[in-house]
């Protein structure tokens, strides 16, 4: 009969291998001050924050609009949950499907103008689940070098063979586009990139990857994950640039500018319809809970009825940009409110980080791997929710910490 050790005092027995493993790398990975800690949010993910009892101006969210704690918002998902409960109760295509979800995704796809969405349990997912079940290992995938991380596991999944093209250099797709066709190695190629890039707020140059994938019949892949609710009056890069109707697959986080959490993709109706028996986190994972989806739907109802949180966005993130540069800050050439100031050392970067929070500014530290090794920054995301005066307060403390490590003059 089994019985249960007593670990009490002795600690975890692991097998030496791992724990030599273990040891080794976390301490390479602090000693290069790669090392990420995580902090506890006491509270609301709002424009301030409270960690270890301290009141923090909040410059580390993608909550874009505000919208995670918006009082409209926080009563539909009451209501869902008094309704229909806490959960599901099932994957989607047993008796997991709500009249909820259609609902969103009704939604969605009127929000995205296309013929149909399917919603997922992430953003993150909808990469795993979308690539995977359209490509395979005869296929090809043309993918921007600085893409997410969620699209370059997506694209191993899939077991196509990865060509990686420089970041938004149309040359370099071309020539790569060219060379895969040409070399009738494949069965179908797809161009895949981000709506806005994270890391630098720039935005992809969608016409020109519209015109390359037109010229070599690409299957056309664009993730707004941080593009949705923020870009084209906030409907997103694809809206932005006026091609709703020549991109296959526009996929989106729930997460971020709507404030809630979850995914979709938005096609046309057959894509859909395909990704609902062939995408294995539609198939295998339950659905997302019904409070989150009845928030979801008010939130995209509400970017769709008005501009004004969008606009707001907009005008903070301009005024922090204008602010950080006329300090002397490198913050990069974004394109969105999306505000890096860029170090460059990763010790420096995560020193730099240490004392803004220490003053009062929750801003983290974004080093290697999320980013390429000596571009260490800190990434900056005013919201719709910040006054002037926690921005005023924020380039204050931003001034002071910079003369203080020489980051500025």
């Amino acid at each position: 009969m089994f019985k249960e050790h007593d670990y009490k005092g002795e600690g975890f027995i692991l097998a030496k291998i791992l724990e030599t493993f273990l040891d080794e790398n976390l301490r390479s990975l602090r000693e290069q001050g790669l090392y990420n800690e995580i902090d506890t949010v006491e509270g609301a993910n709002g424009p301030v924050i409270q960690i270890k009892g301290k009141d923090l101006i909040n410059l580390s969210s993608n909550n874009y609009l505000g919208l995670a704690t918006n009082e409209e918002l926080k009563r539909v998902a009451s209501d869902a949950i008094n309704k229909y409960g806490v959960g599901a109760g099932a994957v989607r295509t047993i008796n997991g499907t709500l009249d909820l979800h259609v609902e969103l995704e009704k939604k969605l796809a009127e929000f995205k103008g296309t013929e149909a969405a399917i919603s997922y349990q992430s953003g993150f997912n909808c990469n795993m689940a979308a690539i995977s079940a359209v490509m395979d290992q005869h296929d090809a995938i043309l993918s921007d070098q600085l893409n997410h991380a969620s699209i370059i596991d997506g694209c191993r999944l899939s077991k196509a063979k990865i060509i990686a093209f420089n970041h938004s250099d149309m040359e370099d797709l071309q020539r790569k586009a060219k060379e895969a066709v040409e070399s009738g190695n494949y069965r179908k190629i797809m161009v895949i990139t981000d709506g806005v890039f994270s890391m630098d707020g720039d935005i992809a140059k969608l016409p020109e990857i519209i015109d390359i994938a037109k010229q070599f019949d690409l299957i056309t892949y664009v993730d707004d994950a941080h593009g949705s609710g923020v870009t084209g009056k906030g409907k997103g890069t694809v809206k932005h640039f006026g091609l709703e109707n020549e991109v296959d697959f526009q996929i989106g986080t729930l997460s971020k500018a709507v404030g809630v959490v979850g995914g979709y993709v938005a096609g046309k109706k057959n894509l859909i319809d395909w990704l609902k028996v062939r995408s294995r986190p539609f198939l295998f994972s339950t659905a997302v809970t019904p409070a989150d989806v009845a928030a979801t739907s008010a939130a995209i109802e509400l970017i769709s009825d008005s501009t004004e949180l969008v606009d707001k966005l907009w005008d903070n993130g301009n005024y922090l940009k204008s602010g950080l540069k006329n300090l002397g800050f490198n913050i990069g050439n974004s394109e969105t409110p999306i505000t890096p100031c860029i170090i460059g050392d990763e010790k420096l970067t995560q020193q730099f980080s240490r004392r803004l929070i220490e003053e009062g500014v929750y801003a983290k530290a974004i080093v290697f791997p999320t980013v390429p090794k000596g571009t260490g920054r800190v990434r900056n995301m005013p919201t719709a929710a910040h006054t002037k005066e926690m921005l005023d307060q924020a380039i204050s403390i931003y001034e002071k910490v910079g003369k203080e490590l020489g980051v500025i003059n």
